[in-house]
């Protein structure tokens, strides 16, 4: 997509999206598929993270690059599409290992209206990850995209997988974390997501030294909201769990009607007349 048919929405959103970033905390909710993006906007998120866990599932896939480039940009059109609020997308590891790959993916979901999108140096789940300098042309490559698309103002969210899976010794990883991190922000990154670091006193040192604000992904039984802000995180989300919430909460209703055959499951639910003017109301 070239600058003169890129829509001026997706301009603004970017903007949007990057005075969110800019300020003292920004909390995204990940959504899944239209429907729960309308939902959570509904309940006053000022922006939406996409899942790519949670859209492969949608989709009958597996996470972990399950479903390819085409069809991660589809669901993000519709999730875009669902809402008025930026959307800032997970494209997972690019959808392939070269810095093209990573240039292709960003065009697409450019094209399908993302104003933001999360890249990993796994080169596959639990790893082992790019080199620094491997993700670091990969990352240059995803910003050249978007100004080559139109969207300067990309939002890119560097994702490093050192913690998350446990790369290196422990003693090691709160450096290679910071070596990453200078050479991301160097690459045009514009925030750094740490998944799997939520010792608090490791988070504060880490936002201390980082060059770039970083990203947390809060989880059930882990530091609140306020305890991540307060060691300095700047940006948390949740991942694939408010997807894995809804399906639990379709499991248990489930089980019930088919066990005991009552509906106390259902109390509480969305109702009708809402959801649908929610997602059936644009």
């Amino acid at each position: 997509m070239s600058s003169h048919t890129l829509p001026a929405r997706s301009t603004e959103q970017a903007r949007a999206l990057r005075t969110l970033a800019a300020g003292p905390l920004l909390v995204l909710p990940n959504a899944w598929d239209a429907g729960s993006a309308a939902v959570i906007a509904a309940a006053g998120a000022p922006a939406i993270a996409t899942t790519s866990g949670g859209v492969s599932w949608s989709a009958g896939r597996g996470d972990g690059h399950g479903l390819d480039r085409a069809a991660m940009a589809e669901a993000v059109r519709r999730i875009v599409a669902a809402v008025d609020v930026p959307v800032t997308a997970d494209i997972e590891g690019g959808y392939g290992a070269a810095p093209e790959d990573v240039a292709e993916t960003v065009r697409a979901v450019v094209a399908a209206g993302a104003v933001g999108v999360n890249l990993e140096d796994s080169t596959a789940p639990g790893g082992p990850l790019f080199t620094a300098e491997e993700q670091s042309a990969r990352l240059r490559a995803a910003r050249a995209a978007a100004v080559a698309a139109g969207l300067p103002e990309l939002l890119v969210n560097a994702r490093t997988d050192v913690h998350l899976f446990g790369v290196g010794a422990a003693a090691d990883r709160p450096a290679e974390v910071l070596r990453r991190a200078g050479a991301y922000a160097a690459a045009g990154a514009d925030s750094l997501f740490v998944p799997g670091l939520l010792d608090l006193g490791a988070l504060a040192a880490l936002t201390a030294a980082a060059p770039l604000p970083v990203n947390a992904m809060a989880v059930a039984g882990g530091p609140t909201v306020a305890e991540l802000a307060a060691a300095g995180v700047r940006r948390i989300s949740l991942g694939t769990a408010l997807a894995q919430s809804a399906y639990a909460a379709a499991h248990r209703a489930a089980v019930e009607l088919l066990g005991p055959g009552t509906l106390g499951a259902l109390d509480g639910a969305l109702d009708f007349g809402t959801l649908n003017a929610l997602v059936g109301g644009r």
